[in-house]
């Protein structure tokens, strides 16, 4: 019996884990009406917060496509000044709730999944988007271009702000247009 408890714990605990890593930030709420035909192709990665995954990488995309289980194809791509190469990463994403609301789970590491929130969508032209992972350690600004007007950016940095997000974090990625 005791057994029995101790197994039924741990899996309860591992369920919890695995589950906050695809839940959504406090003061953040996922956009509706998201349209994932719209989404897909190539995006360039104008700001993020600094993790070890894109440390030293400039030239970031991401570029979303349909994979054949209905899921989406996630390919990020960046190039190493140091190393003068280019670094490339692999992963699938599905839909957390419903394909109409911008919350899903991406992985790059077989079965963990992380939350890709998008909370803020440019929903007329999808030419930007603000995104967000499972909590406040993460932050990515998105658009179709490599730049993105004063306009914009004052826009979602106001967003992440009143999100409660230290945007003097951020990381103002660079498009030299390196040659491959």
């Amino acid at each position: 019996m005791l057994k029995k408890l101790i197994f039924a714990f741990v899996n309860g605990v591992i369920l919890f884990s695995l589950s906050a890593c695809t839940g959504v930030p406090d003061k953040v709420t996922p956009v509706d009406g998201f349209e994932l035909p719209r989404y897909l192709g190539k995006w360039y990665e104008i700001a993020r917060y600094d993790h070890s995954f894109e440390e030293g990488l400039s030239e970031v995309t991401a570029t979303y496509s349909m994979r054949d289980d209905g899921g989406v194809k996630v390919i990020n791509r960046g190039f190493s000044k140091e190393e003068n190469t280019w670094d490339e990463a692999e992963g699938k994403a599905y839909f957390v709730e419903s394909p109409s609301i911008g919350h899903l789970k991406v992985s790059f590491f077989g079965p963990f999944y992380a939350s890709y929130v998008i909370m803020e969508l440019d929903k007329e032209g999808y030419q930007y988007a603000l995104i967000t992972g499972p909590d406040k350690d993460y932050l990515w600004i998105l658009a179709r271009t490599p730049s993105i007007s004063e306009n914009v950016r004052s826009q979602l940095l106001e967003k992440a702000t009143v999100a409660g997000y230290d945007v003097s974090k951020l990381i103002w990625v660079e498009h030299e247009n390196v040659k491959k």
